[in-house]
Formats: structure tokens, C-alpha cells, sequence
């Protein structure tokens, strides 16, 4: 029996809701209440393994305080075409939904200083180099 593959757009679809949920800091267990769901099926939406019907897409948006664009955002990139551009996009996207990641970019928007913000970056800049990575491990 073959294995079943995930819709590469239901679980672009789903990376999006997750990113949106953690975004919120909401469990899928408070999301799967706004929308009369388990936190069962909100795992399954999340990882693409089942497609998104457009009323519940619609009802998703509303609890989660996006436009029903905003699932969709990134599906016209030429590179999600190219497999290994896209594994890179994935692992970002991944990123992003972890803890870690989100408080990052919550607290990264929360800077209002445009120089502190630079300052940040150029702080970063170096850390993220494959020798610090290294050292790191």
C-alpha cells in the first residue's frame, strides 16, 4: 500500500496556521475550541495531512485575527519550486513556530528603534557564521 503525501499547498496552508497560532501564543487546544475541532484535527490541518475546507479556512482566519490571504502568502515564490530552496524555506518557517523562534521575532518586532534594530542584526550577523555554529555543537 503506497504511503500517502501531503498536499505540498495544504501543508504550506498549515505551516501558515501554525505560525499564525504560535504567533498568539495559542495552544491548538484553544484554537480547536474557537472552531469546534479536537487538537487532533488542528495538528492534522497544521502538518498538511488534511486539507483545509474554504468555510473552515474562513473560520480559522477570524480566530486567528488574519486575512484568509495571509494562508496563502509565499505559494507564488518561483523558489518553492526549486526542492532545495524550499527545504531551506521550510526549515525557516519551522523555525519560526518553534518557542524560540517565536519569542525571537515577537520581541524583534517589539523594538520600535529603527538603530536598535540594526544594532540587533549586526549582533546577530556573526553568530549565525558556520564557525560559531561549529564551536557551538
Amino acid at each position: 500500500m503506497a504511503v500517502k503525501v501531503p498536499n505540498p499547498v495544504d501543508v504550506h496552508i498549515g505551516s501558515r496556521i501554525r505560525l499564525a497560532r504560535i504567533t498568539l501564543s495559542m495552544s491548538q487546544e484553544k484554537l480547536g475550541e474557537r472552531l469546534g475541532l479536537t487538537f487532533q484535527q488542528v495538528q492534522k490541518y497544521e502538518k498538511g495531512a488534511n486539507r483545509v475546507g474554504g468555510s473552515r479556512l474562513w473560520a480559522t482566519s477570524q480566530a486567528l485575527k488574519v486575512p484568509p490571504s495571509f494562508f496563502f502568502e509565499g505559494l507564488d515564490d518561483p523558489a518553492l519550486h526549486d526542492s532545495s530552496t524550499a527545504d531551506a524555506l521550510n526549515a525557516r518557517n519551522l523555525f519560526v513556530t518553534t518557542t524560540e523562534g517565536s519569542k525571537l521575532v515577537n520581541r524583534f518586532q517589539a523594538i520600535e528603534n529603527d538603530a536598535t534594530r540594526r544594532a540587533v542584526l549586526d549582533l546577530l550577523t556573526p553568530l549565525g557564521s558556520g564557525a560559531d555554529a561549529e564551536t557551538a555543537a
